[in-house]
């Protein structure tokens, strides 16, 4: 789930409570074959049937609700399993060809280690859930080695805490279901910070592009030196920075960040340029014509400033996916979709005739 979703979920869930109403979280535990979603995807279920998030593209939800309701009146954790396949008698009939395990939890205000883990949602930390499938205990492993909560199995409780470190350890953690040596499943679920963008200009077609990248989840920063373009009126979900090029040094380029150089203006885009790479954005944009980057680069190295293979390896020009892009709208749907195929591993091209599972990953992206 991205940073969108569970902002939506968590807000819902709040409401609820304050409301006095119960709430079930339906979470994607396990995924064999073809599927909408992937493990991890959550939805809120409250007393009233009414929903929150999807777990699948409409075909699952009315089957869950009736799980969750149940959940919610007993407080029972369940464990339900849909086949999509296109035998309609022993399946649901929807023709994708896989399975889908969901786990039903009734949310309990008042469970500590429960409550800590929203906490980890609302503000996005780096951390990892590990819940046996059928029971509703559970532990809460930050990225720092902190831990809350205990599993009643010694042994099973150092198995996840092991999964969890290994989780939290990869380069792009997610969610995954793992057996214990026991023959015990066990659920890893994983929040990880919402990915930072940084958009150098703020001119026209950054707004869209801004806009578009938070409601898929990004934390958006943009830098630009001219305070009437800079306003939280243009870009309201966005961090602001008014910072002339020779004050970038001021900047603290967030971790992993991805950054887009389009200020439309060549010493700014040089200047802007040069600083992305030498802070360490992990993919730096420049916008326009594979030409206007390397003109952008010749004049950094006629007045001395260089870089190495590595640094260089991470320069995308020109950004965007081949689609006609040609409004600033459908520019920035064309950027922000290349990001999202070189954050997570594939190549953007066509899903037409591709025999694999849709979710494999295709490609491995150079950093």
């Amino acid at each position: 789930m991205n940073a969108a979703e569970i902002r939506a979920l968590l807000a819902a869930l709040n409401a609820a409570w304050e409301r006095g109403q119960q709430a079930a979280l339906a979470s994607v535990v396990g995924v064999k074959g073809s599927a909408y979603r992937r493990e991890g995807t959550k939805m809120l279920v409250l007393d009233d049937a009414s929903q929150v998030c999807m777990l699948s593209g409409g075909c699952l939800e009315a089957e869950v609700v009736e799980v969750a309701l149940e959940v919610i009146r007993t407080g029972e954790v369940a464990l339900a399993h849909y086949d999509l396949s296109e035998d309609a008698t022993w399946g649901l009939g929807i023709g994708c060809g896989g399975s889908v395990d969901v786990r039903v939890e009734r949310l309990d205000p008042h469970d500590p280690v429960m409550a800590a883990w929203l906490q980890v949602l609302h503000k996005g930390e780096l951390a990892a859930l590990v819940m046996p499938l059928g029971k509703a205990e559970k532990v809460l492993v930050r990225a720092g080695g902190e831990t809350l909560g205990q599993l009643s199995d010694p042994a099973l409780h150092a198995f996840a805490l092991a999964q969890a470190h290994e989780r939290l350890g990869l380069r792009e953690p997610r969610a995954v279901a793992v057996a214990a040596p026991s023959g015990e499943k066990l659920f890893v679920d994983v929040c990880t910070p919402p990915p930072p963008l940084v958009i150098y200009g703020a001119g026209h077609d950054a707004l869209p592009l801004a806009a578009q990248a938070h409601t898929l989840g990004y934390a958006v920063h943009v830098i630009d030196p001219r305070p009437a373009y800079l306003t939280p009126a243009r870009f309201t979900d966005a961090a602001l920075y008014d910072l002339a090029p020779e004050e970038l040094g001021a900047f603290a380029m967030p971790a992993g960040a991805q950054a887009i150089i389009m200020n439309h203006h060549l010493d700014r885009d040089r200047i802007c340029l040069a600083h992305a790479l030498k802070a360490g954005a992990a993919y730096v944009g420049v916008l326009g014509p594979r030409s206007r980057a390397e003109d952008l680069l010749s004049a950094l190295d006629a007045e001395g400033t260089t870089f190495s293979r590595a640094e260089l390896e991470r320069l995308r020009s020109p950004i965007g996916l081949r689609i006609g892009a040609e409004a600033p709208e459908e520019v920035a749907l064309s950027i922000l979709a290349e990001l999202m195929a070189w954050r997570r591993g594939y190549d953007g091209g066509f899903l037409n005739g591709h025999a694999g599972r849709i979710h494999d990953a295709q490609t491995h992206r150079v950093e």
